[in-house]
């Protein structure tokens, strides 16, 4: 082989690890602003790291239940029993089981699952919003690490504002879905861009980084500390206000059913768990 053709073989090889070239396909969006190219300071965190068998933190979390008030035709019914969430291994597990159940509401679901929110806990306005999390698999799941206006009491939603930091279907396992909603952009008219794996790999079958920086103009999604949508003011049509100036809080949830997944079928196998590794809340240095 001569000199000339190796070195540039080493070149090309140099050039495709440093574009990501042998990953995901980067746009050049991606390429030109990634989070750790940030710097950040630590604000707030849970790493999960209780004992296994632990419940949630009640200083950091509080688990909401009931059925048939979170919208969207959702099958589940969200409990506050150590078997739909609880610590193991360091990681806070969220499990979706197929199992009648009916609550004090008096509803009966056939599906049980844990929706957990820090609203009244932790609320922040701007910063890099971060989870790792391993997904669940399946039709009709519905897994999602997400932010509401704190507001929410006051001027309902979606006034209050929303953004989805991850959120991932059933049928749809390599899609990762960021978006933004309020007045006017909401259920499919939301602001929305999605990424995937490459060679259709499956989100599940590992764990990885979902991730929002969010400025006072525009909100960053990252997957994996790739950039992959950036919305802003401009992003938003005419008479459409930009709500994202005030506090949100975070939840973590894994809908059963619904609108946008569809239902469970003879291919959905239960139980089903979302592993979080740690939720990580980060602040521009002396803000």
């Amino acid at each position: 082989m001569s000199k000339v053709r190796t070195e540039l073989i080493f070149l090309v090889g140099v050039l495709l690890v440093s574009s990501g070239g042998f990953g995901r396909s980067n746009s050049p969006a991606q390429d030109k602003t990634k989070s750790q190219d940030k710097k950040w300071v630590l604000v707030w965190s849970d790493e999960f790291n209780a004992p296994s068998g632990s419940v949630v933190d009640p200083a950091k979390w509080v688990l909401e239940t009931g059925a048939d008030k979170w919208g969207n035709a959702e099958l589940e019914y969200y409990t506050d029993r150590p078997q739909n969430s609880h610590i193991e291994d360091g990681n806070l597990v969220i499990e979706a089981r197929a199992e009648k159940y009916k609550g004090d509401s008096g509803t009966t679901k056939d599906y049980t699952s844990a929706r957990l929110k820090t609203a009244g806990k932790f609320s922040r306005v701007y910063g890099r919003f971060e989870a790792r999390i391993k997904i669940p698999f399946g039709q009709g799941l519905w897994p999602a690490f997400w932010m509401l206006g704190d507001d929410i009491e006051k001027v309902g939603w979606p006034a209050c504002g929303e953004i989805d930091i991850m959120e991932n279907i059933g049928k749809e396992p390599s899609k990762n879905h960021g978006s933004i909603h309020g007045p006017g952009y909401v259920g499919a008219d939301g602001i929305e861009a999605n990424t995937s794996l490459v060679d259709g790999k499956k989100l599940s079958n590992d764990f990885h980084i979902y991730a929002a920086e969010w400025e006072p103009d525009e909100i960053r999604f990252y997957l994996d500390d790739q950039l992959y949508a950036t919305q802003t003011r401009v992003s938003l049509k005419p008479g459409q206000k930009w709500v994202f100036d005030h506090p949100f809080f975070l939840l973590l949830n894994v809908a059963v059913g619904g609108d946008w997944p569809g239902n469970p079928d003879a291919s959905t196998v239960f139980p089903q768990t979302m592993l979080v590794d740690y939720v990580r809340v980060y602040a521009h240095p002396g803000e």
